[in-house]
């Protein structure tokens, strides 16, 4: 923090300090101290600012992260300077980025400033509980430049080994300075107290002690690998391989599972330190000369012209129409595309610069890599369709004039996209937190034993069993509903909180599925209960109770809304591949909208027949049970999923097109509409790589469907066609039976987040959302009264919030003494009773008095 700034904030605390410390008489020649900016003032400033965090915050805050807490440094110029690390989280550069420092002045508000935000304590991402502060760039491609092997071949022996070899990573170093050998040489090297890397075979009567630290073992390894396990906890296994952006990210998540938030900083920071010294070291430099265009361009190319030209003669002489000539001229040239692509791949030298770039995930892509060096290939018009003329060029050897306009096209769309993607997320994001914002965790367990039964392995066709993919999002954790028996033996009991290391077991053991309790399935009556929500992603520990867990899930979706595509390319005039994608997908799905080619499902298991006219096609639906046959008119453009004469099962999707979600919760049921929801946003936010946990989308979907519109009231006191709470409904229809009365019945009902919103108990909540006057209208006509349970309420009367430090169970104590502790506080104390800590059998040097901890009692 630059000193003036930490001055102009901390001015008060200064001006009283001054003033105690007498070197001012009253306040107002304290102020004038402060304004002249005399050297007393600096050594003042850094006795207040000691233990005293400042937050730290960087618009637009899109997640909880934005915001984080920090001890600050004083340091000269004008600039704030922040640690690498946490520039991921706040979505930071260093190119003129703005960011505000607050200042917690209350005893309280330092305390959660600095238990609950400092950066230190935030090292995972809410969104999916893996670490955010990531070694990036420059650090991977030093880490990726000190583990890779030299490029010379190795020297063996005959038997294979290396031919130098080193006692200890000591010498090797010595090696190394003398210009013996090289960072990546290959050697065998002595290492001491470290764990061995895995599955590597420890020699008899080598001591391992409980940490599974080695006291010593021999391996084949380079001198730069030795280095880089230096940055990692003695009891981390050995790592001997060729660390790039996956192999850290894999290490890092590692450490962040099994070691405490000290070690995992401290590990960071030393990963940090070696990344950028070596990447220094490294002497990666790029040079025009260095983008390489494959030789055998200009050969593709022209096999694939003559290809071209032949479909446009067809195209003359009438053998095909113009839609067919557009479609296959694409497909030629999209091959056409791929194949330099791979050329290039192959062709590039392993020590080029940007092939280094690109392989250890330091920065780049293939795909980039292929415009600048391969070709650009196809771009679509501004109608979003793609132009059937390629661009064969690439940026080295520069674009021809008609290639340069075709570029401009997909270039202005690209920035009109981000304008107004921009905006059409944050406003996903504020429909998303207005109707989660109160689902808070209300209770440790509602008792439930309801759950869903989810997969954590597949078989791969070897016969063994490897971790399913979506593991790390729908698994991982989440609380065990009952115990995983595995050939009569228990492996994991129900109520446990499922690690990596017990799915790892799990899997290992041969165990397929698990019943995992979920949000969805809770009983609790207000917002949900720890065990179903299971381990909050941010601390890895059990949810607290307080969590705002509804806010979190709302973040989570929104933040990575701004990288969703908006629309795709249309390939011209082709159906099933312009369904919605992207953002806008994702807002029709919460949103509960019909889709656009609405695919219908089958209402009944039977058989189907299809029914072909002319214009127009229908499937006829014959159920097994012998009731009426469904009819279903579909267009003949989408594609048929199933056969004349097929048998299907209730609930099939019968032509390609996306399913309106409505019709799988009256044909299916709640619990299938939910799993929809929630795997086809999924499915958008995969095909971006954007890793996000099934608990945040549940969330939602459970505040969609948490209304029931009454069929029959029977005895309660609840109106037919009414909408209610599930909650209340299910409390009114307990005192019902309870009094032998006749239940009422109801069917669930599937609501927008929009909707849901405005249909919430609290009027203020809604009219703060949107419609603001016909809200408060109709508030008024029924004399509605607002329970304030949610967050929203609370802020707009100015109260604290029912959520984390706010609830009553935490605003209402008292600390009361106990009775041994009162007795002490006025026993007479003896001499045989003190301890002196600080006085043992001493060396007999001179203490300095600042050194000796005399606790509180400061003179």
């Amino acid at each position: 923090l630059p000193k003036q700034m930490a001055l102009e904030l901390f001015k008060p605390f200064v001006m009283k300090r001054l003033v105690d410390l007498d070197h001012a008489q009253n306040i107002k020649s304290a102020k004038r101290m402060v304004e002249r900016g005399r050297s007393v003032v600096w050594d003042v400033l850094e006795e207040v600012i000691t233990d005293h965090p400042v937050l730290l915050n960087r618009a637009p805050t899109l997640h909880r992260l934005g915001i984080q807490a920090f001890e600050p440094q004083l340091v000269e110029g004008k600039a704030i300077q922040i640690h690498p690390l946490v520039c991921t989280a706040f979505n930071a550069d260093f190119d003129g980025d703005q960011m505000a420092v607050h200042l917690p002045l209350s005893a309280e508000a330092q305390a959660e400033a600095r238990i609950l935000m400092l950066s230190s304590n935030n090292i995972l991402k809410p969104a999916d509980g893996r670490p955010v502060t990531m070694p990036t760039q420059d650090m991977i491609i030093g880490l990726f430049h000190l583990t890779s092997p030299s490029f010379t071949e190795p020297e063996l022996t005959e038997e294979g080994a290396p031919v130098r070899a080193f006692t200890s990573v000591a010498e090797a170093q010595m090696a190394f300075d003398a210009g013996e050998i090289e960072i990546g040489t290959l050697i065998r090297l002595r290492v001491r107290n470290t764990a061995a890397p895995l599955g590597h075979e420890l020699p008899e009567g080598v001591e391992v002690d409980d940490d599974g630290i080695a006291s010593e073992f021999v391996v084949d390894t380079t001198l730069g690998r030795a280095v880089f396990n230096d940055a990692l906890p003695p009891n981390y296994p050995f790592v001997n391989d060729v660390v790039d952006k996956k192999r850290l990210s894999a290490i890092v998540n590692d450490l962040a599972e099994r070691y405490t938030k000290v070690q995992v900083a401290a590990s960071l920071d030393s990963l940090k330190d070696t990344g950028f010294y070596w990447a220094t070291r490294s002497g990666t430099t790029v040079a025009i000369s260095d983008v390489m265009t494959p030789a055998r361009k200009g050969e593709i190319l022209d096999v694939y012209d003559t290809k071209a030209a032949k479909v446009q003669t067809q195209y003359e002489r009438g053998l095909i129409t113009d839609d067919e000539r557009r479609q296959e001229l694409i497909e030629i040239w999209t091959q056409a595309t791929n194949e330099v692509a791979k050329e290039l791949e192959t062709t590039m030298p392993k020590d080029n610069t940007i092939y280094r770039m690109v392989t250890s995930g330091a920065r780049g892509n293939w795909f980039q890599l292929r415009q600048i060096a391969g070709m650009r290939g196809l771009m679509a018009n501004p109608k979003g369709e793609i132009i059937p003329r390629p661009i064969k060029s690439n940026f080295r050897e520069g674009l021809s004039v008609l290639e340069f306009f075709i570029s401009t096209h997909g270039a202005r769309k690209g920035l009109a996209d981000t304008a107004l993607r921009t905006a059409d997320s944050g406003y996903l994001t504020r429909r998303l937190v207005d109707v989660s914002q109160d689902v808070i965790i209300r209770e440790e367990d509602c008792g439930t034993d309801r759950g869903f039964l989810m997969p954590i392995a597949v078989e791969t066709p070897s016969g063994d069993l490897r971790e399913h993919d979506d593991v790390e999002t729908a698994v991982y954790a989440r609380t065990l509903a009952q115990d995983v028996e595995h050939d009569g033996q228990v492996l994991a009991e129900a109520g446990i909180d499922l690690g990596d290391v017990v799915i790892d077991a799990l899997v290992a053991a041969g165990v397929k599925e698990v019943k995992v309790r979920s949000v969805l399935t809770c009983e609790s009556l207000v917002g949900t209960c720890a065990k179903c929500y299971g381990r909050s992603l941010a601390t890895g520990k059990l949810v607290d109770i307080g969590e705002a867990v509804g806010i979190i899930a709302a973040q989570s979706i929104g933040e990575p809304g701004t990288q969703l595509t908006m629309r795709t390319f249309h390939t011209g005039g082709v159906a099933g591949d312009d369904i919605t994608q992207g953002l806008p997908r994702v807002v029709e799905l919460f949103e509960a909208r019909t889709p656009k080619a609405v695919a219908p499902i089958a209402e009944a298991t039977g058989r189907v027949q299809v029914e072909d006219t002319d214009k127009s096609r229908r499937i006829l639906l014959v159920p097994d049970d012998g009731s009426d046959e469904h009819a279903y008119p579909v267009s003949k453009r989408q594609r048929l999923l199933v056969a004349d004469g097929e048998h299907v099962e209730v609930g099939k999707q019968l032509v390609q097109g996306a399913i309106d979600p409505k019709q799988v919760l009256r044909i299916l049921g709640p619990r299938a509409a939910q799993q929809h929801l929630v795997d086809e946003v999924q499915a958008v936010y995969r095909q971006q790589g954007v890793s996000i946990h099934d608990k945040h989308i549940e969330v939602i979907v459970r505040q969609m469907l948490r209304r029931i519109t009454i069929i029959e009231a029977g005895d309660a006191n609840l109106l037919p066609g009414e909408l209610v709470e599930r909650g209340r409904f299910e409390t009114e229809n307990r005192r019902v039976v309870s009094e032998s009365g006749k239940p009422a019945s109801g069917r669930p009902e599937l609501m927008g987040i929009t909707k849901a919103s405005l249909a919430t108990d609290s009027w203020l909540s809604a009219a703060s959302f949107q419609e603001t006057t016909r809200v408060l209208t109709e508030a008024a006509m029924q004399a509605k009264s607002d329970p304030l349970l949610g967050l929203k309420e609370n802020v707009i009367l100015g109260k604290l919030i029912p959520a984390g430090t706010g609830l009553p169970r935490y605003r209402n104590l008292t600390v009361e003494p106990t009775e041994e502790a009162k007795a002490a506080a006025y026993a007479v104390p003896d001499y045989d009773q003190f301890e002196y800590p600080t006085f043992g059998p001493g060396s007999g040097e001179a203490v300095r008095l600042d050194d000796l901890s005399v606790g509180d009692d400061r003179y």
